[in-house]
């Protein structure tokens, strides 16, 4: 039984709830603000990797509860936080050329971020060819393209990106993509920032080539939104809702609440997920305002990954350009 994620720190979650005791072979480091919660888990051999089901290398997942009710400053400085992050990881040399990529489908809402996100970035490679320049002191090198999907195109995203790549000669990839959580709670509340690639597709089950320095021969570092769960995952959070406050409620049968509350929430996932399949396939579900949310996102890592990129380049500036 497999509950569908691809945040690495559910996958921890779920090996600290079912084995009580932190994942061997990964270094976990936590950093609190006002607003938000970075988690940095870096999965430092192939145990640790055989046990998170993800492969080597470094997770950034940065939590905000309040991202989509957010005010301009929390979104702004979301964009300077994620700016820092991806600055962190060390990827952008004045002489990087670096290919951004957004991946999905641009007809369905939820699947639509990295569209949205190509749109707004700053895309500085043609001048660079047309001077012919190799370094500015104010901007970088960045072509950006939208491959959309194998239903639109009928050609594998990772097919397209290839050839672009041995045409173009990107000294860096940036994939962005929708993602799939197991807690409502963090649908479009949660960035996850990875060295390790991305495969498109796989937060619906879809999987498909993946997108990383094996295949492509450059480095690729992958941003993503949760943006869906699963209608089984959605219920079992429900209940568990549900279940906590009739306990609390309770003044008689408190014990009844408390055994509900024994059972694991795989158990409940796959009690749940047993009783759909015969109306209906698990389908994933998102929120009703998904069209706005996934507007303010792509605006958040836009900005973000312009403050990262081009060295001259300030918040001012990314909203003066996207405005």
């Amino acid at each position: 039984m497999e509950i569908r994620t691809d945040l690495a720190i559910e996958n921890r979650e779920l090996y600290k709830e079912k084995r009580k005791e932190e994942v061997p072979g990964v270094k976990v480091e936590l950093e609190e603000g006002d607003d938000y919660t970075v988690t940095r888990v870096n999965i430092l051999d192939p145990m640790g990797a055989n046990n998170m089901g993800k492969p080597m290398g470094l997770y950034i997942t940065i939590e905000v509860p309040k991202l989509k009710n957010s005010d301009q400053e929390l979104r702004d400085n979301i964009s300077k936080l994620l700016a820092k992050e991806i600055k962190g990881m060390g990827y952008n040399h004045k002489q990087t050329k670096t290919l951004i990529v957004g991946l999905g489908n641009w007809n369905v809402t939820p699947d639509a971020l990295g569209p949205k996100v190509v749109d707004r970035v700053m895309v500085t490679r043609q001048f660079f060819i047309a001077y012919n320049k190799d370094e500015d002191e104010t901007v970088a090198n960045v072509s950006a393209l939208s491959p959309g999907v194998m239903g639109l195109t009928g050609i594998e995203t990772g097919e397209i990106i290839k050839g672009i790549v041995e045409k173009t000669k990107p000294d860096l990839i940036i994939a962005i993509d929708a993602l799939a959580s197991r807690k409502m709670e963090r649908v479009s509340t949660t960035i996850q920032i990875t060295d390790t690639g991305i495969s498109p597709g796989s937060g619906v089950g879809n999987e498909r080539i993946g997108l990383n320095k094996d295949y492509l021969g450059v480095p690729v570092l992958a941003i993503g939104v949760p943006t869906v769960v699963d209608a089984a995952t959605m219920i079992n959070d429900t209940m568990e809702m549900i279940i906590s406050s009739m306990k609390d409620k309770a003044a008689v049968g408190g014990e009844f609440y408390s055994l509900l509350e024994d059972i694991s929430k795989e158990e409940k996932y796959q009690l749940i997920k047993e009783v759909l399949e015969p109306y209906m396939p698990n389908v994933v579900v998102t929120p009703k305002e998904i069209d706005l949310i996934i507007d303010d996102l792509s605006i958040i890592i836009a900005n973000g990954l312009n403050m990262a990129l081009h060295h001259g380049i300030h918040l001012e500036d990314v909203n003066r350009y996207l405005r």
